[in-house]
């Protein structure tokens, strides 16, 4: 294929945004024979790549919104450039952050040559915000299922939400829900900036939450697989990485009913179980009683996978977008 851009991988690799773009580069250079992966610093260095493309949210960028954006827009203007979008801008930003980030992402998009989205529910987040792209691609986030067998048993009698926390992520909700004597694993740390926000968090649950702190990759399946019912309870979805995750543990977690979710269970029939916000009390209750429930069937769909979401790229990049 020609014309294809380098794929930008930033540094920080606990990141899920980093991941996701490491994933998607090696699969792209798989599909391709092509050496296509490129470090973040190369953009602005003597010698830019001809076209790039990059996964974005601010916060892995810059400090701020507004240091994002123009950084952005610095390398738009030496690389033709195109950008997956990642934590859209919505209501959970709050009424100071929520602007800075919908103008960022105006900007960004604005800059780009066109903009992937990783779901029909963040498409619609992007017009309802006013972000009208050039070129708009829709790519599900891929599932990877796990090469070891998945077993229903299950040792860890305890409910879990997986990835960083903050306000919104729906520890607070789980936690609300939760039947008496069951417990409350957080699998992952604090986002930057609210490391507070989790201390207040597990002093109120008074000892019903253990917080794991970051999994290292390489023991996030089994951490997963360990814990008897998983949750996905977002207040407020963009896109969700840890669903993916838990599908590919082998896991059908309980998912707060939504547009988004709602989307991802059209897209991979089988894979999560959706819970009326209302409900998720009964349905942990019913859960934790038959935690083989919460693991996929074999005919669940967990497509599209990473080389599935690679080509998806390749004929986005080689058919929609004019470099």
């Amino acid at each position: 294929m020609t014309g294809l851009p380098a794929l930008v991988v930033t540094a920080d690799d606990r990141h899920g945004v980093t991941v996701a773009a490491r994933d998607l580069a090696r699969a792209a250079e798989s599909a391709t024979g092509l050496r296509l992966a490129t470090a973040a610093g190369t953009l602005l260095g003597d010698h830019p790549p001809e076209r790039a493309h990059l996964h974005f949210t601010d916060r892995l960028w810059a400090a701020s919104p507004e240091e994002a954006a123009e950084l952005v827009e610095r390398v738009a203007a030496r690389t033709a450039l195109t950008v997956t979008l990642h934590d859209v801008p919505q209501e959970s930003d709050g009424p100071r952050n929520l602007p800075r980030r919908t103008a960022c992402y105006v900007r960004v998009a604005g800059a780009a040559r066109g903009v992937v989205v990783n779901s029909r529910h963040e498409a619609a987040h992007l017009a309802e915000a006013g972000i009208v792209p050039r070129v708009l691609g829709v790519v599900p986030l891929p599932v990877t299922p796990a090469p070891v067998p998945v077993s229903p048993a299950s040792p860890d009698p305890g409910v879990a939400v997986l990835g960083f926390f903050y306000p919104g992520k729906g520890h607070a909700e789980v936690l609300d829900a939760l039947p008496a004597g069951a417990r409350l694993t957080v699998l992952g740390g604090p986002s930057a900036g609210h490391e507070a926000d989790l201390r207040a968090f597990v002093a109120r649950a008074e000892a019903r939450v253990e917080v794991t702190g970051f999994v290292p990759e390489r023991d996030l399946v089994a951490r997963c697989r360990a814990v008897a019912v998983p949750v996905v309870a977002h207040r407020h979805f963009s896109a969700s990485g840890s669903l993916a995750t838990w599908i590919a543990a082998g896991r059908r977690p309980l998912a707060i009913d939504g547009r988004y979710t709602r989307e991802m269970a059209e897209l991979r029939p089988g894979t999560v179980r959706l819970v009326a916000p209302d409900r998720l009390a009964d349905a942990l209750a019913d859960a934790l009683a038959d935690p083989a429930s919460t693991w996929l069937a074999p005919d669940a769909v967990t497509r599209p996978h990473l080389a599935d979401t690679a080509e998806a790229y390749l004929r986005w990049w080689t058919g929609d977008i004019a470099w």
